[in-house]
């Protein structure tokens, strides 16, 4: 519902800033910001040690499950013993109460797991989302200093889309031109790029 909302209040925004743009003869430029975020080294980098910091929690989990797959042997061994014809009474017992213990272990094993995947699920969540937006202020701040520095009073994003998943900006004859700024601000993210961190053209 909420990112609904927004998505309704920046195609209305879009829609608001074209009708003023076109009264007052404000100065515009366009940016796909897709295309700047994708093409951003530190967009890539940062997918990168994501990628890395879910391996490790894949390990971790695994190490967890197997774990409780050897303890579920365990107890199942245990469970045998209580049906050997052959055990006396006072075994029994041992290996009751031996099998409720490890049913109690198994118990909770499977609670750290459950607890572990949510956490894990908030942690990776939560470490997208600040390198997304460390991403995006970086964006942000080169679109503003290129439209200053030409005079724009108004930048669109060229990529974003509606509600209904459709582009907000339909047509602009900006596109390709001078005004368009994708090129100008990913080269100047770039600038100080890794040479290994960029794709071969």
């Amino acid at each position: 519902m909420k990112a609904n909302v927004i998505q309704r209040w920046a195609g209305l925004m879009a829609a608001l800033l074209f009708a003023w743009s076109a009264q007052a003869q404000t100065k515009m430029a366009v940016v796909d910001l897709k295309k700047v975020f994708d093409g951003y080294y530190r967009t890539r980098q940062a997918d990168v040690q994501l990628k890395e910091r879910a391996a490790d929690l894949e390990k971790a989990r695994a190490g967890m499950l197997e774990d409780y797959k050897k303890s579920s042997e365990d107890f199942k061994k245990l469970l045998d013993g209580l049906n050997d014809p052959s055990a006396s009474a006072a075994e029994k017992d041992k290996r009751k109460t031996e099998a409720e213990k490890k049913q109690g272990e198994l118990r909770e094993i499977e609670g750290s797991i459950r607890t572990f995947d949510d956490t894990s699920r908030k942690t990776i969540m939560e470490q997208q989302k600040r390198m997304r937006d460390s991403v995006l202020r970086d964006i942000r701040g080169v679109v503003e200093e290129k439209a200053k520095a030409a005079g724009y009073a108004v930048v669109i994003d060229t990529a974003a889309e509606s509600v209904n998943q459709t582009p907000v900006v339909v047509y602009t004859s900006l596109l390709g031109g001078g005004d368009d700024l994708t090129e100008p601000v990913l080269k100047a993210l770039n600038v100080n790029a890794p040479p290994d961190s960029l794709p071969k053209p």
